[in-house]
């Protein structure tokens, strides 16, 4: 896929960014500026949902996050792992339409904390029970 930046990196092999390879999978370099040694984690071949992935992309995927958190966690306090799965947006420098996951370096109230997620006390309110059963039997039925 020409138009893939991810495809693009797996055709290129571009050494700058990469840290590291197995015969599935890429790890690369992110470059967002609130986040820097910010990694991504990249199937080689083309995918954009989870369970497009054989059982040998899932194992060294799962592999290549332990191992990057561990070389992160040497550096830094804490690491979020994250995946996003949003079809309904076009792809743009922001969304990529090829799986990838996030592995994001943090620290105590950091830049990225600082300039977005202070907000996830009000995210995070509890809900009560009676919302739980309806968001549970919504997902379930």
């Amino acid at each position: 896929m020409s138009h893939c930046p991810f495809c693009k990196y797996v055709e290129d092999r571009d050494r700058e960014i990469i840290i590291d390879e197995t015969p599935n999978t890429l790890t690369i370099l992110s470059n967002p500026a609130l986040a820097k040694a910010h990694c991504l984690i990249v199937p080689k071949r083309h995918v954009e949902n989870i369970s497009e992935l054989t059982d040998d992309e899932k194992k060294e995927i799962f592999n290549q996050l332990i191992k990057t958190q561990l070389l992160l966690l040497k550096k830094f306090r804490g690491v979020d792992i994250c995946q996003n799965y949003r079809p309904f947006l076009p792809q743009s420098k922001l969304k990529v339409n090829h799986l990838h996951f996030h592995l994001i370096p943090r620290g105590f109230e950091d830049e990225l904390y600082k300039k977005s997620q202070i907000y996830e006390k009000e995210i995070f309110t509890d809900l009560n029970k009676e919302e739980l059963n309806e968001v549970k039997d919504f997902i379930l039925t």
